[in-house]
């Protein structure tokens, strides 16, 4: 066999990426603060030209930083300031989540309890399997009871009238007295979806039997499972 025409040769395409790398230099609580920014700065300054001029690749000059740990967040999440910190899920995710929330809840308007909780759960699904590294779990019990306190608030404007709020809670177990003192306390959807009485009305409990994912329970069985 004869040496192949160059035309039969295999063509290589050269592929050109462009992407930027965030340097966050992370400084020691021990590190008196006076020393932080000088002593930061000059390792930033290393860090930076090494890996712009030695390996060619671009800092993120707006998302890098020289800062304590806990004044930072990387890939959704941030650490506490604690001796011996721990991975916490950073503020600016937690909003991200709160919003996506009430979006999701707006698009439910108009239907069951039960189809707003099925579009919900996708979202918290999908939310907590990446957040599942968090160490601090007190704040997915609030994001637990904020979202229970959210579904309760949308039963309370589905019931609209006064004697339809009386008759649901009798259903569920609020006693006749009780029922119609808050069916008619004129207090706003909000403050009765976290009031004593739609809180015994509907409980966690209630909520697990529909099927509601848990973030505390959801991340807890996916670190038991990992």
């Amino acid at each position: 066999m004869g040496k192949p025409a160059a035309t039969d040769r295999p063509r290589l395409t050269l592929l050109s990426h462009s992407f930027t790398l965030d340097c966050n230099i992370y400084v020691g609580s021990g590190v008196p603060a006076q020393c932080v920014g000088r002593s930061g700065e000059r390792i930033m300054q290393a860090v930076t030209a090494f890996l712009e001029q030695r390996l060619k690749l671009k800092v993120n000059a707006s998302k890098s930083a020289v800062a304590r740990p806990w004044e930072r967040k990387f890939l959704g999440y941030s650490m506490t300031w604690h001796k011996k910190p721990k991975l916490k899920i950073a503020e600016a995710s937690r909003k991200r989540l709160a919003e996506k929330i009430r979006a999701t809840l707006r698009k439910a308007r108009g239907q069951s309890l039960q189809q707003a909780i099925e579009r919900l759960n996708p979202v918290l699904r999908g939310w907590i399997a990446y957040f599942r590294l968090t160490e601090v779990k007190g704040v997915l019990e609030e994001f637990d009871g904020w979202i229970r306190r959210k579904l309760r608030t949308v039963l309370w404007r589905q019931w609209k009238r006064v004697y339809a709020r009386a008759k649901n809670l009798m259903r569920a177990g609020i006693d006749e007295v009780r029922a119609w003192r808050s069916a008619t306390n004129q207090r706003g959807p909000w403050w009765n979806g976290d009031a004593s009485h739609m809180n015994a009305a509907y409980p966690k409990s209630w909520f697990d039997r529909r099927g509601l994912v848990s973030l505390l329970e959801a991340r807890q069985r996916l670190t038991s499972a990992s």
